[in-house]
């Protein structure tokens, strides 16, 4: 999906001091940490069952994370210049991009299923039922695999390797590179959609929050700031890692598709892209905080694992009580009162 290494252009060579041995170390530190926090997270989650849409898409954030974390290895390996560059171009740095989206509409979602949940409990709706949410997970799967097969399929020039590195560019026709440019337009379209979705869903959650405590003449300062946290970590950890990649992602597409002659812009691109996108991967060690967060099932799970006394009743019953806070957070909310397990799933 995207280019790395070195411009083919006349007297202009990217300086790899950076791109070839700081971000490789930077990955390979982003790669140790996300493998055991997300297989911790896998080995949780999926012995927990799928008893709402909100547990539903956190199972398809971690299989994302998990695939992402994968691809990190070649894209280490191809920064450096030591070998797989052909194997990245056409094949991982697709797949790597591809799970970033796939993480960032189902945040969306996330966030879709807290607004449902907190703002509006009452009279059900279609997307909060676990059917639904798994149709809604295996379409958005589908629908970004296939948007993203073509950069597969359209990488098929030889590639030209100058001064030992490869631009990805070059294994790219004309038809290869209006689609790249196409769909990194439609991935913009996508975070700053999903994120406006985001925001809207926690203003009107945070509103909820505090006629909730207006209600209740809640007095503690702790409780509230403990809610607060909860309701934008999300939003946060999602902003703090996607948005700087998004304000720069569009100027780098326009050098690699467009003639642009001045070499210290497409440098100055080039190394800010992949700074921001540094960021970006980061969210995979960041996502398993918004689980502890916001998932109670998680928690108990975690806590269990960790505290090697799991009684049969407290590990055998995390499903109901789930649905038995739920039912409570519903009583509550008839009551105009919300509490930090509201905020939670």
């Amino acid at each position: 999906m995207n280019s790395m290494l070195s411009n083919t252009s006349s007297g202009c060579s990217r300086d790899s001091s950076v791109t070839g041995v700081v971000f490789p170390i930077l990955y390979s530190i982003l790669c140790l940490v996300a493998l055991i926090l997300n297989s911790l997270a896998a080995w949780i989650f999926f012995k927990i069952p799928s008893t709402s849409t909100f547990v539903v898409f956190l199972k398809n954030v971690v299989v994302a994370d998990l695939l992402m974390t994968l691809t990190i290895p070649v894209k280490m390996l191809s920064d450096a210049g030591v070998g797989l560059q052909v194997f990245y171009c056409r094949y991982s740095g697709v797949l790597f991009y591809t799970t970033m989206y796939i993480s960032i509409l189902l945040l969306g979602l996330i966030s879709l299923d807290r607004y449902l949940k907190i703002v509006r409990p009452f009279g059900r709706s279609s997307l909060q039922r676990v059917r639904v949410g798994q149709v809604i997970s295996a379409a958005v799967w589908v629908i970004m695999l296939s948007l993203s097969l073509p950069n597969v399929i359209l990488s098929n020039k030889p590639p030209k390797i100058t001064r030992g590195r490869l631009e990805c560019k070059s294994m790219k026709g004309n038809a290869g590179m209006l689609w790249h440019e196409g769909l990194n337009y439609f991935c913009q379209v996508i975070f700053w959609g999903v994120f406006a979705l985001m925001a809207v869903c926690y203003t009107f959650i945070s509103k909820k929050v505090y006629e909730s405590y207006k209600a209740s003449k809640s007095r503690s300062q702790a409780a509230s700031r403990k809610t607060k946290a909860k309701v934008f970590v999300v939003v946060g950890v999602f902003f703090v890692c996607f948005a700087p990649f998004h304000f720069t992602r569009v100027p780098y597409t326009l050098s690699q598709t467009r003639n642009i002659n001045y070499c210290q812009t497409k440098q100055a691109r080039y190394v800010a892209k992949e700074a921001t996108l540094w960021l970006s991967a980061a969210n995979i060690c960041l996502d398993p905080l918004i689980y502890i967060f916001l998932c109670k099932v998680f928690r108990r799970r975690l806590m269990t694992t960790f505290n090697k006394t799991p009684t049969e009743s407290s590990v055998a019953t995390s499903t109901q009580l789930e649905m038995t806070q739920l039912d409570h957070n519903t009583r509550l909310s008839h009551n105009d009162k919300i509490t930090n397990s509201d905020i939670s799933g």
